[in-house]
């Protein structure tokens, strides 16, 4: 087994069982990608068994911090059926359902999610799990009895990891005319989607609850008129007409997705008149909106990763701000922003001041219903803070 030794002082993190390793704290030590190795203290105490990646600044990322325990296809299974099983103990109500979510199951950089009863979607975003793929993906079949299983491996981080995106049925591409569509269910709604052809394995899972969260408070208010900003296919938008919204706006750069909207409000039974999409930059449809005099009870706020690290955070912190102001300044007083952002560079506290500072700046005052964060299939750890990358603010504008 090939060994890593840790420079003087960088064991803290590993002790406090945190799966990560950065290049900056070797001393020594290195394999092929994806090759399990052992990594040691500077004094060569055991720390963990790993998982290496020579072309990442995460060099390492970790299997287990137990010395006897063997990194091998068992491993793998054993994980994979107790993700599996917790999410089974969730009784998530909905048939699309997170199943694996990478460090908090004790597979770094393996998503797996699962639509309906027989399809499966993987994305592979590390070395590690990347030379593990066969026996994981056989795992995956029979921890739940699904047959197909597509892989998504498609995101920018596998680039940081050295390797190519890869998209593609890993297993069953053969049954039903190897089709990716797949429809779920989700709160008494309906929602389809594309595994091929989505954003990341197809849907937002992530914001299954805050969906429902909507749908409740547009009818407990009374909220009639929505925006629903950077729609995707239009999750928000069925729950602010399925909460009694009479009109929702909503607005994404993408004519595809908006095609997808405008379907789901069909699917679910919802006056086609009370749903219009726009295809539009969104701060650009926010300062049009605004110089129109447009005012609106609700507003949803979910945009794309502006700080996927920690790095990028000024500037996301600068683009965040903008469009909060701009959503303040367009909702009616007495009327509700629910604002997002799903960069791991921008941390829960960053997010509250940077929405406090719109709101400051708008002119208006706020009260924090809620604090919005991903469903519970999408755990965050106690070793591993970075998990929580959704976070949310539900704002009552005061009247």
């Amino acid at each position: 087994m090939k060994q890593i030794r840790l420079r003087e002082g960088k064991e803290r993190s590993l002790l406090r069982r945190h799966p990560w390793v950065f290049d900056g704290a070797i001393e020594r030590g290195r394999a092929d990608p994806g090759e399990t190795v052992r990594v040691e203290s500077a004094d060569g105490r055991f720390l963990a068994w790993g998982a290496f990646s020579p072309a990442s600044r995460i060099r390492v990322r970790c299997w287990s911090f137990d010395e006897a325990e063997r990194i091998d296809a068992a491993l793998f299974a054993r994980r994979i059926q107790r993700a599996v099983a917790l999410r089974q103990r969730m009784a998530v109500a909905s048939s699309g359902v997170r199943l694996v979510h990478g460090e908090a199951d004790g597979l770094p950089g393996l998503v797996v999610d699962r639509y309906g009863a027989d399809l499966l979607v993987a994305q592979f975003g590390s070395a590690g799990v990347e030379r593990w793929k066969a026996p994981i993906a056989d795992a995956l079949l029979a921890a739940t009895g699904c047959t197909r299983l597509y892989e998504r491996s498609d995101a920018s981080v596998r680039e940081l990891e050295g390797l190519p995106a890869v998209t593609g049925w890993l297993r069953g591409g053969e049954l039903n005319g190897s089709d990716t569509t797949a429809t779920i269910t989700e709160h008494g709604w309906k929602l389809t989607l594309d595994v091929a052809e989505g954003h990341k394995t197809g849907f937002y899972l992530d914001q299954r609850d805050n969906r429902g969260w909507l749908a409740h408070a547009v009818r407990h208010f009374g909220l009639k008129r929505v925006l629903n900003t950077y729609c995707y296919t239009g999750g928000f938008t069925v729950a602010a007409l399925q909460g009694g919204a009479t009109q929702v706006l909503s607005v994404d750069s993408s004519a595809p997705a908006l095609a997808r909207v405008q379907q789901h409000v069909a699917l679910n039974g919802f006056d086609a008149a009370a749903s219009v999409c726009h295809d539009a930059d969104v701060p650009a449809f926010l300062k049009q909106a605004l110089h129109a005099g447009e005012r609106f009870d609700a507003i949803v706020l979910d945009p794309p990763k502006f700080a996927p690290t920690a790095a990028h955070a000024e500037r996301a912190a600068r683009a965040y701000k903008h469009i909060n102001l701009l959503a303040f300044q367009l909702l009616a007083p007495g009327g509700l922003l629910l604002t997002f952002s799903c960069s791991g560079g921008i941390s829960a506290d960053l997010f509250h001041k940077i929405v406090a500072g719109a709101a400051l700046d708008a002119g208006v005052d706020g009260a924090i219903l809620q604090r919005l964060q991903g469903a519970p299939d999408h755990p965050t750890t106690m070793t591993f803070p970075e998990g929580e990358y959704l976070k949310g603010l539900a704002v009552l504008r005061q009247a």
